[in-house]
């Protein structure tokens, strides 16, 4: 039951823009402004707005064990050059074969592959490395998805790297700093639970609102760099 005294934002473009605000410090800087969709596209829309930054997607995708799906025991994150991240400890303890891990890969790539032409309809992942890279999500529980991106966009090199979120579990948020250069978080209450009753509209995102999303902040973008 959503409890009035949780509730912190109105919704996600309202926590976008109290997170903007957070980041003011960044702008005029070579920022490029990451999200985990498809609910932290409008969070991280409202903030490439507020630091007049260009916005793309981070598509993670979860390795599940062979026989247990659910059972994470690595991750992919999209990109012209895709990063795979693996548990070796869970991998052994799953008994997972190095050809069952490929194939599995190799599946959630073709996923990722799929949804990125739905998203972004051909346009290719924009390069973090030596920029401010902010990557984004509408909140964070777990951080097992947060996780694999950061590490997977560490791996690109920017010149620095920044987690940004309105609310967190305070011991997953802690977990993660060790990830980043900076942590950027408005709420990281006690008592967490979880990430909707920080929300009064937390409808889920839909594909078309993320279409939709992306493809108003590339046009923006277009438009500026046309009056440059």
């Amino acid at each position: 039951m959503l409890m009035e005294a949780d509730v912190r934002f109105a919704g996600r473009k309202d926590a976008g823009r109290k997170l903007g605000a957070a980041l003011a410090n960044f702008k005029g800087q070579d920022c490029l402004v990451l999200a985990l969709p498809r609910g932290g596209v409008p969070v991280a829309a409202e903030v490439a707005l507020a630091l007049h930054a260009p916005l793309d997607i981070l598509l993670v995708r979860k390795i599940g064990a062979p026989y247990q799906p659910e059972f994470a025991i690595g991750a992919v994150i999209d990109g012209g050059d895709p990063v795979i991240v693996r548990n070796p400890e869970l991998i052994r303890l799953s008994g997972t074969t190095e050809k069952q891990f490929e194939m599995i890969c190799s599946q959630q790539l073709n996923e990722i592959e799929r949804r990125r032409n739905l998203y972004l309809r051909g346009h290719r992942p924009m390069s973090p490395t030596d920029r401010v890279a902010i990557i984004i999500d509408d909140g964070i529980a777990t951080g097992a998805t947060m996780r694999a991106a950061l590490q997977a966009t560490r791996m690109r090199h920017p010149k620095k790297l920044v987690l940004a979120t309105p609310v967190a579990a305070p011991d997953t948020l802690e977990s993660l700093r060790g990830e980043v250069d900076e942590v950027v978080c408005l709420e990281s209450p006690e008592n967490f639970g979880a990430v909707g009753r920080f929300y009064a509209d937390f409808e889920q995102t839909t594909d078309e609102e993320v279409v939709a999303t992306l493809a108003r902040l590339r046009a923006r973008s277009d438009v500026n760099s046309a009056t440059v």
